[in-house]
């Protein structure tokens, strides 16, 4: 991975479609959207993290709201901290796209955090919003896959639903290696089905800045 421009990692010709998918509808999907060679190093860098026990139970809610429900969620994390060079070039292509969507469609979005999740077979996240309205600096949230070779028997969809009827769903997305989704953190619906095999990714979120009387807004 020689390569500078952030722009090489990421599928340029499907950018003005991810610009104008999030105006009209909400969310986009692109397949190959994120570099695979790049994608195999984060997966190959998740499965070192996870063997030497440095990812931890994930949980739902934040701050002193912040628990363990696995009944409502079941990945484990690792927050990226730009501790390897795949991290920082993947935060570089983050940076890149969150300028270009701030270009397009003045959300003032101000920094991104992410951070690799692992799902175990059987594991599952149930139905919910990345944000509430009016609630949470998250404005923009994203995945990126890390799996080769899934199947349709492997599981593992992520089910988006109408914002409007929660309850229909409008897309199914297999987790294939270098598929990128996005989509306003307040008002598309999601969840996880369970998975049948191991299932790797990296989830993350363009923040707006909410700081107010010179106290800094923290990422997480």
């Amino acid at each position: 991975m020689s390569r500078h421009d952030p722009a090489d990692y990421l599928d340029m010709a499907a950018l003005p479609r991810l610009l104008d998918a999030l105006v009209t509808q909400g969310w986009f999907v692109g397949e190959r959207f994120i570099d695979t060679a790049l994608c195999h190093t984060l997966q190959a860098e998740l499965q070192t993290l996870k063997a030497q026990s440095y990812l931890e139970e994930a949980g739902i809610g934040r701050g002193q709201a912040h628990r363990i429900k696995r009944d409502v969620r079941g990945d484990a994390i690792h927050w990226l901290d730009r501790e390897s060079r795949a991290q920082r070039q993947y935060l570089t292509v983050m940076t890149f796209l969150q300028q270009a969507i701030n270009r397009a469609l003045y959300l003032g979005l101000f920094e991104f955090e992410a951070h690799f999740a692992l799902y175990p077979p059987g594991a599952f996240y149930k139905k919910h919003l990345d944000s509430f309205r009016g609630r949470s600096n998250r404005i923009v949230s994203s995945v990126l896959y890390l799996n080769p070779e899934w199947t349709a028997s492997h599981g593992g969809e992520m089910a988006l639903f109408d914002p409007d009827v929660p309850e229909r769903e409008i897309a199914r997305i297999r987790p294939e290696l270098g598929t990128f989704v996005c989509f306003l953190a307040d008002r598309i619906p999601h969840e996880v089905l369970p998975t049948q095999v191991p299932r790797a990714s990296i989830a993350g979120w363009f923040r707006r800045n909410t700081s107010l009387g010179g106290t800094v807004d923290p990422m997480r």
